[in-house]
């Protein structure tokens, strides 16, 4: 396991994001990786969850965005995405917005129906990039 050992790890934080609401980093590298937590619906100028499922998608994936912009990486280096959803009646609308942000690039992806951890969000997406340096 003397792999591990080598690997680099490196905590990844934005002001332009929001901030973790638990005890969690919002992104860390390892090597080529870069694993991001969870991202919400929330709004970073207010610090609140966005209105409606529509808005909390697109907002959950600007800060996605903004996270992988930061640590040097684009979304076309996304190669995993997580999206847990409040309900199965949201999976339509999300697959199109899904859609507007990805275009043409295809992640894996798996989608779960599960309550987010605040009360009010509909969704919740973390993703995981690869970068060749």
């Amino acid at each position: 396991m003397q792999f591990l050992k080598d690997m680099v790890k490196e905590i990844i934080y934005t002001g332009k994001a929001p901030k973790p609401v638990a005890s969690y980093s919002q992104a860390i590298r390892c090597d080529k990786l870069l694993f991001i937590s969870g991202q919400l619906g929330i709004d970073v100028s207010t610090g609140k969850l966005a209105e409606g499922f529509e808005e909390q998608t697109r907002k959950a994936f600007q800060n996605i965005k903004t996270i992988l912009e930061s640590a040097g990486y684009k979304i076309e280096d996304v190669v995993r995405v997580t999206i847990y959803l409040k309900s199965q009646e949201y999976f339509k609308s999300m697959n199109i917005l899904y859609e507007e942000f990805f275009r043409n690039h295809k992640p894996t992806r798996t989608t779960i129906i599960a309550s987010p951890p605040l009360q009010d969000a509909l969704i919740e997406v973390d993703v995981i990039a690869y970068r060749e340096d």
